[in-house]
């Protein structure tokens, strides 16, 4: 028993000393929070010269933003070894000790490894936060939380979904869709962090791979406030299961940040809520047709604020397209 007791002590130790290797998310004495989005970077160990300029984007970017989570939205291997692959493109936040979260895209499971196994090898690197939510559909479900400057409360919330891949049904041509019992799960998860706030929704932004089915809506309405380049339409899933009703109703998400379309990178307000792409970030082993090259979404959030700017950094270090959510969005009118 005494043996027992003393093994059951170490474990616990352990445990503790796991999670607190994790690092905390908290907004900075300034009240700032800064999250770096690169996506798309199709990053191919077959291809290491037109891949270069992927690697370049994410060194310079880092540099020159020092952000304090770093966030990839998918698409980031392209080519077997998988594995090698992956870790070419997270090494540059690995080495700069930067936690970070990633979510899967459509093209990431296409080489050697499934989706599960890149989760579980993602898992395992220093920083990763981003820890698979079990009993849901998909690999690249989970919420993280910035806490305020002093305190260990949730101030802000981050949703991270995995937008799965392709349509399994043969009646629906294209994407794939977020299913019911992802967005029964955000809307549980946001019940319970309004209901912990005395009522009120905690400031909150959506992450994920292939944009919703309101991103049409929101580019071609004349209603919506668009800001930067649109040279696509966006591939979005034929079906709507209803993510955005969700989050309109629930009154906490901000913005939603995807990838997926690698000729757009625009902002636009649609009923309140900003639905953005970050920028293309990889090389040339894919289309890529915006000017200036590639580059990244930054995003900086205002502890007890209902707001956030953004802009693009661009490889060349150049900033562009700088917005912020109280005046991108349009007031509703009035009957």
């Amino acid at each position: 028993m005494k043996m027992k007791g003393i093994f059951i002590l170490l474990l616990t130790c352990f445990a503790l000393q796991l999670t607190a290797q994790q690092p905390t998310l908290r907004f900075n004495k300034q009240g700032s929070f800064k999250i770096v989005q690169f996506t798309d970077l199709h990053y191919s160990v077959e291809k290491e010269t037109v891949s270069a300029a992927a690697l370049e984007c994410i060194n310079k970017v880092l540099d020159l933003e020092k952000p304090d989570l770093v966030v990839f939205t998918g698409d980031l291997v392209y080519s077997k070894p998988a594995k090698e692959g992956l870790t070419r493109v997270l090494k540059p936040v690995v080495d700069r000790k930067l936690p970070f979260a990633v979510v899967w895209g459509n093209h990431d499971d296409e080489q050697d490894l499934s989706r599960a196994v890149l989760q579980s090898v993602v898992e395992q690197m220093p920083g990763c936060l981003g820890k698979k939510t079990d009993g849901i559909p998909g690999e690249s479900n989970f919420i993280l939380t910035i806490q305020p400057n002093s305190g260990n409360q949730a101030s802000a919330v981050l949703y991270f979904m995995d937008s799965h891949a392709y349509s399994a049904l043969p009646q629906v041509k294209g994407y794939d869709w977020i299913k019911p019992a992802q967005i029964q799960w955000y809307i549980d998860a946001s019940k319970r962090f309004t209901d912990a706030n005395e009522g009120k929704p905690l400031p909150a932004l959506a992450f994920f791979h292939i944009p919703l089915p309101e991103y049409n809506q929101a580019a071609s309405s004349e209603n919506s406030h668009l800001v930067g380049y649109r040279f696509e339409k966006p591939c979005a899933p034929e079906l709507n299961t209803g993510l955005f009703t969700a989050m309109l109703t629930a009154g906490d998400v901000m913005g939603v940040f995807v990838g997926h379309d690698h000729d757009n990178d625009f902002v636009a307000d649609w009923k309140g809520i900003a639905l953005g792409y970050g920028r293309f970030s990889g090389g040339n082993t894919e289309y890529n047709n915006l000017p200036e090259g590639n580059g990244a979404r930054v995003i900086v959030l205002k502890e007890n604020t209902r707001d956030f700017t953004s802009w693009i950094r661009l490889r060349s270090g150049e900033i562009m397209q700088n917005i912020q959510l109280s005046k991108l969005i349009k007031p509703a009118k009035k009957d």
